[in-house]
């Protein structure tokens, strides 16, 4: 009750601030994955809370952009040339932060809402992520890669945009859906959502989320943590014995 109280006397003085505030929720703040995994549809909504309950008029539309990360990894990008009707592997860019997944919607198109360095700033789209090569390389070839890294993870479905997916009802209550493929990797997710209005970025919020595996795919990852020499022992083991057991049954036929 404290707390629900502490809440409800804090929000007046936030709204009266004179900056709208942000109360944005997902569906779901922990997702698992089991064996029988074939994605999951994100829900991300919340209200708009103006200074003084007041909307602004429609001659300022308010936008509001919502976007999922999840953890950061190393990534190996590899370009291939063709040699001799070969595709074999030419030139290679390290990058030592990009996001594992990434997906933005919005109730309009970003590049209406904001400029080029507001995009920049806020990672909003695509085009405006910045990745961090892990050594030196000319500007070009880093734009290429990048491209080419942004292209790869969009067709496997795990850097998504969806401009218009966003739909305010009344200018104060938001949603959106973002779909999770099966090849979302795990660890810690986030959902930001921005409120805009006149190419500014008026508030910011952040959810947590937690995508697991559970189950016996949860076990077989913690023991391959935990106790890596033994899992690995226990891998070429198996592999040994399903080797040895199709020779076997194709001896047999």
């Amino acid at each position: 009750m404290r707390r629900a109280f502490a809440l409800a006397a804090t929000l007046p003085l936030l709204v009266g601030a004179g900056k709208p505030v942000l109360v944005p929720d997902v569906s779901q703040r922990e997702i698992e994955i089991a064996y029988s995994f074939t994605g999951a549809q994100l829900l991300l909504f919340g209200a708009i809370l103006y200074p003084g309950g007041r909307r602004p008029s429609d001659r300022t539309p308010t936008d509001v952009v919502v976007v999922v990360k999840g953890p950061t990894q190393a990534i190996l990008v590899r370009e291939k040339e063709k040699v001799a009707g070969l595709w074999v592997n030419a030139d290679r860019l390290r990058y030592a932060s990009a996001p594992s997944f990434y997906a933005i919607a919005s109730s309009r198109p970003v590049p209406r809402l904001l400029d080029e360095r507001t995009r920049a700033i806020y990672e909003l789209g695509l085009d405006s992520l910045q990745l961090s090569p892990a050594s030196s390389a000319a500007p070009d070839m880093q734009a290429r890669f990048q491209q080419g890294l942004v292209d790869l993870k969009r067709r496997s479905g795990l850097y998504v945009e969806d401009p218009g997916a966003v739909s305010i009802a009344d200018g104060v209550l938001y949603r959106a859906r973002v779909t999770i493929p099966a090849r979302v990797p795990v660890g810690r997710f986030t959902a930001e959502t921005f409120l805009i209005r006149d190419g500014h970025v008026l508030a910011a919020a952040i959810r947590a989320i937690d995508i697991r595996k559970s189950g016996f795919e949860r076990q077989v990852a913690r023991a391959a943590v935990r106790w890596s020499w033994v899992y690995g022992l226990a891998a070429v083991a198996l592999s040994v014995l399903l080797g040895w057991t199709a020779g076997w049954v194709a001896r047999r036929l």
